[in-house]
């Protein structure tokens, strides 16, 4: 029996030819800086089974430097994302037990650094967490999907990604409109990317 031949996934080039994946706006988006925050979209994302993952660290920029990342923690359902920031220490807590909670699928992609730092910063290993490019190595396509090419095979669309926000201070206290769609989307996407899988 001969081995099955990865499925073709779009190139770059290909890529950009599509027209643009739907976003959220900032409108559908919570920046969670507090206590009262948290508690909020705690109670919120509570209703959903499972949720798009993310994080987001403060680059480094020299050989041997170690991140003190994660600064941001991205969690999404199908139509809104939450956005916390990880300076506020009950913020923190809020959001660590929902990353340790085995009820919610957390799904996303290249997740094997973030649930490291997320353990090394934060002391508690996610649970429940789904890495999406394991599903499609599993249905055939090559080793490392992303977000961008999920979004390209399962809704012919381009998902949208500022390489200027991604390599942003991410430690600032005070985010950009374009750091905020960056990340809440990145989750987005994922859960997105999870609901059209069709898995449980």
């Amino acid at each position: 029996m001969t081995p099955r031949e990865p499925h073709p996934v779009p190139s770059k080039e290909d890529i950009a030819l599509l027209a643009p994946f739907d976003r959220l706006g900032l409108e559908q988006i919570v920046l969670v800086k507090t206590a009262g925050q948290a508690r909020e979209a705690c109670a919120a994302l509570l209703d959903s089974p499972v949720w798009g993952f993310d994080t987001e660290s403060r680059p480094t920029f020299f050989k041997d430097q170690v991140s003190d990342g994660p600064h941001i923690v991205q969690l999404a359902t199908q139509h809104r994302a939450w956005v916390f920031q990880l300076s506020d220490p009950d913020c923190v807590a809020q959001v660590s037990a929902l990353l340790a909670s085995p009820k919610h699928v957390k799904a996303g992609f290249g997740l094997g650094d973030d649930t490291r730092r997320i353990l090394s910063k934060l002391g508690v290993a996610p649970a429940a967490v789904l890495d999406l490019n394991s599903v499609f190595r599993a249905r055939g396509y090559r080793k490392d999907m992303g977000v961008k090419g999920a979004v390209a095979v399962l809704f012919n669309r381009r998902f949208m990604k500022s390489k200027k926000a991604a390599t942003s201070n991410w430690a600032n206290p005070k985010l950009t409109d374009a750091q905020v769609l960056y990340a809440a989307n990145d989750a987005y996407g994922a859960a997105r990317v999870h609901d059209a899988l069709g898995l449980d």
